[in-house]
C-alpha cells in the first residue's frame, strides 16, 4: 500500500511540473490582463485582446483605441506587448479596418517602442531600436499571407518583445460625426515550432542625388548573397512622390529573375511573388528605383522628409528555422556594371490613373465623385454576376452582317463605340503558292491589295461606317486596337505589324522588315497576331508561322525581350508553341493569353516577364485552337476542324477565366463553320466570329435567364424574358428611322428563331394559351348570336356552324389548327405576320415566304481551298 502511495506522489509531482512548465494561453491572458490599456467602449472586442484558440495556438488582438484624427494625413501609433516570454510564431494576420476610413496600416516587430503612451503621433518615431514590418495593409491591395508553415519568431532571445501598430489616416471627412476607430488587425500566434521562419530583407539607396528637371534618375541597388537559400513569397516597394516604378531580381549566372516591380505611387502593401524566387548563395539581388525630378527647382535627396525622396525594395521570405535570419540589409551597390543588362521593363514607368493616385496620398478629394475602391469593388461584383448568370450564346439571325460581300477574314476587333472592326484579304487570297520554302512571299506582282482592308461596321445593323487599309497589305492577318483607337495589325506576306491611326493612310509605326522574313530582333516571320498593355503601352507580338515566340516592345517599338520555344517531340510543354496563333491580353490580371493553335490549347504569361503561368486544354478542342478572346470574368474561344476520323465539332467556347472550365459552346444556325479564324466579345457577351475560308462574319448574343432582374419604367415593372427581345430592340433603338412593316419582319425572324433552335416557357405557354381563347371566344360568340337571333332553333344551327368553324380553323388538307387560314378567309383581315403562328409551320414553309437565308445567297463564290496555315 505504501509503494503505491509513493507511485502516486511521484506522478502528482511530475505532472505538477508539466502543468507549470508549459503556461496555457488562458493563464498568459489573465497575467496580461492586468496590464491591459483601457479602450474606448466603441471598440468592440477589444476588452478581450489575448483569445485562446486551443492549447497552443492563441490570438491577439491590437487595435487602435479609440481614435479620431483630426487632420488629414495623420498617422497615429499604438503599441501592445508581447503577452508572454516564452518564444511564439506569428502565422496568420485578420485585418480589421475600412478603406473608408483608413488609408494604409503597417505592424512592427520591436523591443522598445517610441512611447509608452496609450496612442501617439508617429512623428515621433515607431521604435527605439530597430524594428521589423511584419504585416502591411492598404486600401485596394492584397492582404499579406504567410505560406503554410511559415511563421514570423516573436519574444524568446531572439525575437521583437512588441508590436507596434501605425495606421494612416487620409481624408477624415469619415469622422465628421466625431466617432471613434479602432482599427487594427488581429494575429494568430503558436507556441508550435514552425519549419520555416519568416524575414524581411531591405533594399535601401542611401545616396540618390536628384537633379532638378531631370526626365529619368535610377537609383541601383545590388548585393551578393552570402547566407543560406532563403525563399521569397512577397514583396513592397516605396518612395516618396518622385518615383515613378521600383523593381527587384534575383541575378544568377547573368540571367535577370524578376521578383517584383510596382509603382510607388500605388497602395504600398506587401504584393505576391507571383512564382516563387529562391536565393541561394553568391546570387545577387539588385533593384532599382527610377525617379523623376519634373518640377523640381532644387536637389532631392535620399531622407525622411516629405520633400525628401526614399528607394527602398522590401523582400518577405522565409529559411529554414536552424539557419534562419530575420532580418537583412543592403545599402550599397556592388556592380554597377550589371545595370547595363538590366531587363528594359526596369525603365518603363507604371501609368498611375489620376484618381488612384489622390486615393494614394490620401487627399481630400478622393471621396469626390467616384471613389476608385467602389469602383473595383463594383467591378468584381459584376464579374461574380457575370459567372454566376445562366446564359447560353446562340447566333443572332435578325443581324445582316452574314450577306457582306467580303474576302478571307482574318482579324476582328471591337473599337471603344463597340463597333466591329473587320481586317481581310480582299481578292487575296493564302494558298499553297504564296510563299516558297522559306517563307518568301511569292505573289508581289499582283501588288497590294487594291481594296479597302479594314472595315468598321455598325454592330447592331451591319452598316459600313468606315473603311481604309487599301494599297497597304498583301495578306492581311491580326488585328487588334488599343486603348486610343489605334489599329495594329500584323501582315504574314509583309513579315510586319504596322500601328494606323483611323483616320490616316501611312502607318504611325513599323516593326519588321518589308518581305524579308527572319528570328532576330528586327525580323518577323508570318507574325499572327498583336497586343497592346493599356496600363504600360507595351507591345505584344506573336510571332509566328515559323517562328514560336511571343516578343515584347516597349511602345515606342524597342525591342524589349522575348519567349517561347518550338514544341518538341511528345507532349508540348509550357512555353513552347507550335503556331502562337491569337493574343488575348488580360489587363485585370497582368496576363497574356495565347492561343497555341496546332498544339490544341491556350497558354497564359505574366506580362512582365513572359513567366508561364497556366494552361487551358480540353478534349472538346480537337487539335487546334485557333483565336482566344477576353472579357472580365469570361474566355472565348474558337477551334479548327477535326481530322479524319476525329469527332470534336468546329464550335465556339465560353469558358471561366478563373477555373478554364468549359460553361457553354456555340455554333452558327446560317451557314456552319469551316475554318473560324478569330473571335472578338464584348462585356454584354456580344460575340463575332471570323471565317477566313467561308468569308463571313457572325454575330452570337446570349440568351439569359433574366426573370430575376426586372426594368421599372412609368411604375410598371417590366420582366426580361427573352434575350432575343433584347437583340430586336437594341437593333431598332440603333435605327429610328425603321418602319412597323420592317419590325414585323424582325419578329417573324425571331419567331423562325425559337421555332427551330427552341424556345422559351413563357412563349411557348403564350402560343399555346392564345389559339385556345380565340376559339372559346369565337364558340361563345356564335353560340349568343344564334341564341338572340334564331331564338328555339338556335341549337341545331349552332351545330352546323361549328361544323364549318372547325372547318376552317382545320385548314386546308391538315389535321392542325391553322389561326392563319381561319383569320385570312375574313376580307377585312390582313394575313401578313399571322401564319407565323400556325401550329403545323416548318423551316420549309418559312422559306417560301420569306426567302432563304442559303450559303450562296450569304457569301462570295466559294474560294480555292485555303491551306492549314491561314
Amino acid at each position: 500500500m505504501a509503494g503505491l502511495f509513493n507511485n502516486l506522489l511521484v506522478l502528482f509531482f511530475v505532472f505538477q511540473n508539466i502543468c507549470l512548465g508549459f503556461r496555457s494561453p488562458l493563464s498568459v491572458f489573465k497575467r496580461y490582463k492586468d496590464t491591459t490599456r483601457s479602450f474606448s467602449s466603441e471598440c468592440l472586442g477589444s476588452d478581450q485582446p489575448v483569445i485562446s484558440l486551443g492549447l497552443s495556438d492563441f490570438a491577439l488582438d491590437i487595435r487602435m483605441p479609440g481614435v479620431t484624427p483630426k487632420q488629414s494625413d495623420t498617422y497615429l501609433c499604438m503599441s501592445v506587448p508581447l503577452p508572454m516570454d516564452d518564444e511564439a510564431y506569428v502565422v496568420d494576420f485578420k485585418p480589421h479596418a475600412s478603406m473608408d476610413t483608413v488609408h494604409h496600416m503597417l505592424l512592427f516587430g520591436c523591443n522598445e517602442p517610441s512611447s509608452t503612451e496609450n496612442y501617439w503621433d508617429c512623428d515621433e518615431g515607431t521604435c527605439k531600436d530597430k524594428s521589423n514590418i511584419l504585416y502591411a495593409w492598404a486600401r485596394n491591395a492584397p492582404p499579406t499571407r504567410l505560406p503554410k508553415g511559415v511563421g514570423f519568431r516573436v519574444g524568446g532571445e531572439t525575437g521583437g518583445r512588441f508590436f507596434v501598430l501605425q495606421v494612416h489616416y487620409g481624408d477624415i471627412s469619415a469622422f465628421r460625426d466625431k466617432h471613434k476607430d479602432c482599427s487594427g488587425v488581429t494575429l494568430h500566434l503558436t507556441h508550435q515550432k514552425q519549419p520555416l521562419i519568416a524575414g524581411m530583407y531591405l533594399m535601401m539607396s542611401v545616396n540618390t542625388v536628384i537633379p532638378p528637371g531631370e526626365k529619368a534618375v535610377d537609383a541601383d541597388i545590388a548585393c551578393h548573397y552570402k547566407r543560406f537559400p532563403m525563399h521569397l513569397f512577397a514583396y513592397r516597394v516605396h518612395t516618396h512622390r518622385l518615383g515613378k516604378v521600383v523593381s527587384g531580381y534575383r541575378v544568377r549566372n547573368g540571367q535577370w529573375t524578376l521578383i517584383g516591380r510596382q509603382s510607388p505611387q500605388l497602395p504600398q502593401a506587401f504584393y505576391p511573388v507571383e512564382h516563387l524566387v529562391d536565393v541561394s548563395y553568391d546570387d545577387i539581388l539588385a533593384a532599382r528605383c527610377v525617379f523623376s525630378g519634373e518640377g523640381r527647382t532644387t536637389e532631392t535627396h535620399i531622407g525622411g522628409t516629405a520633400n525628401d525622396e526614399m528607394c527602398n525594395f522590401y523582400i518577405m521570405y522565409y529559411m529554414e528555422a536552424k539557419h534562419a535570419v530575420s532580418y537583412m540589409t543592403c545599402t550599397q551597390n556592388a556592380n554597377p556594371e550589371m545595370f547595363r543588362n538590366i531587363p528594359q521593363e526596369a525603365n518603363v514607368p507604371i501609368p498611375i490613373v489620376s484618381d488612384m493616385l489622390k486615393m494614394t496620398h490620401g487627399h481630400h478629394e478622393e471621396t469626390k465623385d467616384t471613389d476608385e475602391s467602389s469602383l473595383l469593388h463594383q467591378a468584381k461584383k459584376e464579374e461574380e454576376e457575370i459567372l454566376e448568370q445562366d446564359f447560353h450564346i446562340e447566333e443572332a439571325v435578325v443581324w445582316p452582317g452574314l450577306d457582306l460581300k467580303l474576302g478571307q477574314v482574318s482579324g476582328l476587333a471591337l473599337d471603344a463605340e463597340n463597333n466591329l472592326v473587320i481586317f481581310h484579304r480582299g481578292d487575296h487570297v493564302w494558298d499553297e503558292n504564296s510563299f516558297d520554302s522559306t517563307f518568301v512571299y511569292q505573289q508581289r506582282g499582283l501588288g497590294p491589295i487594291q481594296q479597302n482592308t479594314i472595315l468598321v461596321l455598325n454592330p447592331s445593323n451591319a452598316k459600313l461606317l468606315h473603311s481604309l487599309g487599301k494599297n497597304l497589305f498583301y495578306l492581311p492577318h491580326g488585328l487588334s486596337i488599343d486603348k486610343n483607337g489605334n489599329y495594329w495589325v500584323t501582315d504574314v506576306a509583309l513579315h510586319q505589324v504596322f500601328k494606323l491611326e483611323p483616320d490616316k493612310k501611312e502607318p504611325l509605326l513599323t516593326l519588321g522588315i518589308a518581305l524579308q522574313p527572319g528570328s532576330d530582333k528586327n525580323h518577323f516571320c508570318q507574325p499572327t497576331d498583336v497586343a497592346v498593355d493599356p496600363n504600360t503601352g507595351s507591345i505584344y507580338v506573336s510571332d509566328g508561322y515559323c517562328n514560336s515566340r511571343i516578343i515584347q516592345f516597349s511602345p515606342n517599338g524597342l525591342y524589349m525581350r522575348q519567349w517561347g520555344e518550338e514544341t518538341s517531340l511528345g507532349r508540348a510543354k509550357p512555353g513552347q508553341f507550335r503556331i502562337p496563333h491569337s493574343l488575348a491580353l488580360v489587363p485585370d490580371f497582368s496576363q497574356l493569353c495565347v492561343a497555341d493553335r496546332e498544339n490544341g490549347r491556350i497558354q497564359c504569361f505574366r506580362l512582365e516577364t513572359g513567366e508561364f503561368i497556366r494552361e487551358i486544354k480540353h478534349k472538346s478542342f480537337g487539335r487546334e485552337l485557333f483565336a482566344v478572346s477576353y472579357v472580365p470574368g469570361l474566355l472565348f474561344a474558337v477551334n479548327g476542324m477535326p481530322y479524319p476520323g476525329e469527332a470534336e465539332p468546329v464550335q465556339g467556347f465560353v469558358m471561366n477565366f478563373s477555373t478554364g472550365e468549359i460553361i457553354d459552346t456555340f455554333i452558327p444556325l446560317r451557314k456552319s463553320f469551316e475554318m473560324p479564324h478569330d473571335v472578338v466579345a464584348s462585356e454584354d457577351k456580344t460575340v463575332f466570329v471570323g471565317d477566313v475560308r467561308a468569308r463571313a462574319v457572325w454575330k452570337f448574343a446570349s440568351t439569359e435567364k433574366m426573370e430575376h432582374r426586372s426594368v421599372k419604367k412609368a411604375g410598371i415593372e417590366v420582366q426580361e424574358i427573352k434575350e432575343s427581345e433584347k437583340i430586336v430592340g437594341s437593333r431598332l433603338k440603333n435605327n429610328p428611322e425603321s418602319t412597323d412593316p420592317v419590325k414585323k419582319q424582325e419578329k417573324q425572324h425571331l419567331v423562325q428563331q425559337h421555332t427551330s433552335s427552341g424556345v422559351s416557357f413563357v412563349l411557348i405557354t403564350t402560343l399555346l394559351i392564345i389559339p385556345v381563347i380565340v376559339l372559346l371566344a369565337i364558340l361563345l360568340f356564335i353560340r349568343w348570336r344564334k341564341t338572340t337571333v334564331c331564338g328555339g332553333d338556335g341549337e341545331h344551327k349552332l351545330d352546323s356552324s361549328s361544323g364549318r368553324v372547325l372547318g376552317r380553323l382545320r385548314g386546308k388538307g391538315s389535321g392542325g389548327l391553322n389561326l392563319g387560314n381561319f383569320f385570312a378567309s375574313h376580307k377585312s383581315y390582313s394575313r401578313k405576320g399571322f401564319d407565323r403562328v400556325s401550329t403545323e409551320g416548318s423551316d420549309q414553309e418559312k422559306d417560301e415566304d420569306e426567302g432563304t437565308d442559303s450559303e450562296e445567297e450569304c457569301s462570295a463564290p466559294p474560294p480555292p481551298p485555303a491551306p492549314s496555315s491561314s
